[in-house]
């Protein structure tokens, strides 16, 4: 059953993610794997909302303190939330919380320091999240104030996961003794904010109809625009400048997080492929956003095929072992984003 836990289990909650786990080394894979599952857990919290808004931001605090190791009691957290998901993945996860905590208790005391910390600011995003956003559908509607707020926003969910990961593997993998690790860090947070921007514009719709607007107020404002001019196709598309400037500074920071994954020892392929796939995926879905006639108003998700994620992992490991290959592989997928 343990092994379960960063197993099945895992491999049902995380979509792709569980690509890049799966090929780290061993040694990284539990540190990594119940950090993931311990934001997935909150992120579920967040978002099942057949629970009251103040009891989800109760139940975020509990997971929070917990994750720090404070003694808290958890039970009461699965209780609340695992009945009502309607996903039988997820309700597992909830149900299996505290086994995810114990393990993190378990790791060395570099690693669990590492985990709690990352944890910690995961899980402050997501209260930000709860409590920056009133609403839960369009009579709610409320947007983020400005850029500066949307890149807290970006850090605090995803940003911070690139110092994490960058600590775990200098602290495990001896050929990376010499990588700085503040300077390479900074880069790693670039990794997240790229793929969390990803996941914004590909998300816009949906947020709109649960209340929450990531195009900052004040550039729609620029523009002539409030958020509730998104709910129609007119609004929409006077919006689409804006959009392409987001887009924009998903590629700056596309751009940082392969610097990143191309500093990364060609010996430690491991590394690169777990670096690489989701750059890739995510290169691959601005494309498929660009080339939509109407991302701000799509009817259904928008995301790049089964298929094409197959054929991006296939690729890459040939292309892994070279620098060269690699940056011309990311290339052509960059090239299929039409700015």
């Amino acid at each position: 059953m343990a092994g379960d836990l960063l197993g099945a289990l895992l491999r049902q909650v995380s979509r792709s993610f569980y690509l890049s786990l799966a090929v780290l080394p061993r040694a990284l894979r539990e540190p990594i794997g119940l950090a993931y599952l311990l934001a997935r857990a909150a992120d579920t919290i967040a978002d099942t909302r057949l629970i009251p808004r103040d009891d989800r931001l109760g139940h975020l605090e509990t997971l929070r303190q917990a994750g720090a190791g404070e003694l808290v009691d958890v039970r009461a957290l699965a209780r609340g939330c695992a009945l009502v998901q309607t996903h039988a993945a997820e309700r597992r996860l909830l149900e299996r919380v505290g086994e995810a905590l114990a393990r993190v208790e378990a790791l060395p005391p570099s690693d669990r320091h590492e985990v709690r910390a990352v944890l910690a600011t995961l899980t402050s995003g997501m209260i930000f999240d709860l409590t920056r956003f009133p609403g839960e559908d369009t009579k709610g509607l409320a947007a983020i104030e400005s850029l500066e707020e949307l890149d807290h926003y970006v850090y605090l969910v995803a940003g911070c996961v690139g110092p994490f990961w960058t600590a775990l593997h200098i602290a495990h993998r001896p050929r990376l003794s010499d990588w700085p690790l503040r300077e390479m860090s900074e880069q790693g947070v670039s990794f997240g904010k790229a793929l969390q921007l990803t996941n914004v514009l590909r998300d816009v719709p949906g947020d709109l109809a649960h209340g929450r607007c990531y195009l900052p107020a004040r550039e729609l404002a620029a523009l002539g625009l409030g958020p509730r001019d998104l709910l129609e196709p007119a609004g929409a598309a006077r919006a689409r400048p804006l959009y392409r400037r987001l887009l924009g500074l998903a590629l700056e920071h596309y751009n940082v997080a392969w610097d990143y994954t191309l500093a990364i020892p060609r010996r430690e392929w491991r590394m690169r492929l777990a670096c690489a796939w989701p750059l890739l995926i995510g290169l691959a879905t601005l494309g498929a956003l660009t080339a939509h006639p109407n991302p701000l108003g799509a009817t259904a998700p928008i995301k790049i095929p089964r298929r094409a994620v197959r054929a991006l992992v296939a690729r890459s490991a040939f292309t892994v072992w070279s620098n060269r290959a690699l940056a011309a592989h990311a290339a052509r997928v960059r090239a299929t984003i039409a700015v």
